[in-house]
């Protein structure tokens, strides 16, 4: 585990100074949360998680270290319709299903094809394609309602 921290804090402070922010213990217990992490937690889940080994830690720090690591490409930051957001340690392809019920996230692997994003770039009229995000919205196996999914709506 120790390794772990070690390999964590090394990337962080690279991509800290990469960026020319400073490193600090808590920007690190912060990253550690989120690299420690499939669940996608919320600012506050972060907070609670990261008081227990740094008892003097405030949510407004918590909330500027969780900025701080989506500036520097250390985590993601996951909004949705309801102005909900949650924060992901993983940065590789993937994407997100999200339950209507519970507010779980799940992670999905994968990638759009590029001929699927080229095939929306010529339907875009111009608009010039950067990046793109698929969050799928559901029902997780707890939450599925009696008699089954409810009717997808494009």
């Amino acid at each position: 585990m120790a390794m772990e921290a070690d390999s964590s804090d090394l990337r962080l402070r690279r991509a800290l100074e990469a960026s020319g922010q400073r490193f600090t213990e808590q920007r690190a217990a912060v990253y550690r949360c989120l690299a420690n992490t499939d669940v996608h937690p919320t600012a506050d889940e972060v907070f609670l998680n990261v008081r227990e080994g740094l008892p003097g830690i405030s949510l407004a720090t918590v909330y500027k270290s969780l900025e701080t690591l989506v500036g520097c490409g250390l985590a993601v930051k996951l909004t949705f319709a309801d102005e909900s957001a949650r924060y992901d340690g993983r940065t590789d392809p993937h994407h997100h299903a999200r339950c209507l019920a519970c507010g779980r996230v799940a992670d999905i692997p994968g990638e759009i094809a590029e001929t699927e994003i080229a095939a929306l770039r010529r339907r875009s009229d111009g608009f010039t394609v950067t990046g793109y995000r698929l969050q799928l919205s559901g029902y997780c196996s707890t939450c599925l309602p009696e008699g089954g999914p409810a009717p997808v709506h494009a």
